[in-house]
């Protein structure tokens, strides 16, 4: 079976969203919106992604807005999620690797597509390491 990636924007995110899907092919994206410039509530965005990973719809996700950090923190409201706004491919592997992050959070306003197309493909292809970091990602999940 192929592993589902959700994918959600808000206006300030959905070009960058889509520049990505483009990108990326042979992902299995589910693509819970938005598609247009209209101004839409990043929370809401956040929520969807978050309950599709609930519900097994996908295993992990890929959230985008303006600058990554309100849709991050709507994100990681939600008590199954380990969401990581990263602006560079040492971010997005770190947080795979130590933090077993299963969202990334990315910012259209503030990295340019190159760097957002590389930032994802470090996150899909990074493992988390375990080890002395998986006493820590436990903490989080009793937060």
């Amino acid at each position: 079976m192929t592993e589902s990636i959700a994918i959600a924007a808000d206006h300030g995110g959905y070009i960058l969203k889509d520049y990505i899907k483009a990108q990326f092919p042979n992902v299995d994206w589910l693509d819970l919106g938005t598609n247009s410039a209209d101004s839409v509530d990043y929370p809401d965005f956040a929520g969807k992604l978050a309950a599709a990973m609930k519900d097994g719809k996908a295993s992990r996700g890929i959230l985008i807005c303006g600058s990554g950090i309100g849709i991050s923190i709507a994100a990681n409201r939600h008590a199954h999620i380990r969401c990581a706004l990263v602006h560079d491919v040492t971010g997005a592997r770190l947080c795979r690797q130590h933090n077993d992050a299963n969202v990334l959070a990315l910012g259209a306003r503030l990295i340019g597509q190159e760097v957002a197309k590389d930032c994802v493909d470090v996150f899909l292809s990074a493992e988390f390491e375990g080890g002395r970091h998986q006493k820590r990602v436990d903490k989080l999940s009793s937060c």
